[in-house]
């Protein structure tokens, strides 16, 4: 029974944040409630009036469409204490469009004064996906070392079996590590110093896909070129690989020709 009534009082709170209605999102906090949230302060926001505060300007962003939702709650009461933890749906349409596996991640602490159940602790997340995209930059930082040290089986150690790559020279594609393996093989070769920079790539994580674009800049004994690339890995036992990159020079309109000299 009193988990039936904590679960009620939260899907009461979750249905009044979502409402903008700020009198019963208050009503089950004690006056020393510490909220971790997501945004700062990192030390908690801390007692009832400070709380207050936190919640006209979500309310604002709601109003503008976004959705607060419960998803999944999970209740555990003793005599005088509880605990509750739960995930939402807490994103614009657009944004839960792009990625509709987000969840806000939340914890309650519960404690019971004078016969009834309020709220002391609140804990806001989101999952920090930033370590997936270090991931990737590291491996693209790999590959610039590898390639200064002409390290083929480096390279080639990032690269799945079925990679797909559109090159900068013909053919139309190279389909497979054996082929993509020749390519690079005939790069390392090349007289002089080689180098593989990114100074500026993108990187986007999703789950167990992540996307890269940017400008490369290769140099071959002294001579930079820039080209574009845009890059698709997996997520792998063995860690992130490479799946398909596309490769391409601009076209010169006058001449119908790729633009080898360009700089950024």
């Amino acid at each position: 029974m009193t988990e039936k009534h904590i679960r009620a009082l939260i899907e009461r709170w979750v249905a009044a944040v979502h409402a903008g209605d700020l009198d019963t999102v208050l009503a089950d906090h004690t006056d020393d409630i510490v909220m971790f949230d997501v945004p700062p302060p990192h030390d908690g926001v801390r007692g009832i009036d400070a709380y207050r505060d936190t919640w006209p300007p979500f309310f604002r962003w709601q109003a503008s469409g976004a959705v607060f939702e419960l998803v999944d709650l999970d209740v555990t009461a003793g005599d005088d204490v509880a605990f509750a933890h739960a995930l939402l749906r807490c994103d614009t349409p657009d944004g839960l469009a792009r990625n509709p596996e987000t969840r806000l991640r939340l914890t309650l602490g519960l404690r019971k004064e004078n016969g009834r159940w309020v709220v002391s602790h609140e804990h806001h997340s989101f999952a920090d996906e930033s370590g997936d995209e270090q991931e990737v930059r590291d491996l693209l930082d790999g590959w610039s070392r590898d390639t200064a040290a002409r390290d083929l089986d480096g390279l080639m150690a990032t690269i799945d079996d079925d990679v797909v790559s559109y090159e900068l020279g013909a053919p139309l594609r190279y389909v497979g590590i054996d082929e993509v393996r020749e390519v690079c093989r005939a790069g390392l070769e090349a007289p002089g110093d080689v180098t593989f920079e990114l100074p500026d790539v993108a990187v986007r994580v999703h789950d167990d896909l992540a996307v890269t674009w940017g400008l490369d800049r290769v140099t071959v004994d002294g001579a930079p070129t820039w080209s574009r690339g845009t890059r698709v890995f997996r997520r792998t036992a063995a860690g992130w690989k490479l799946v398909h990159q596309h490769l391409s020079y601009p076209m010169d309109p006058a001449t119908g020709s790729a633009a080898t000299d360009l700089t950024p």
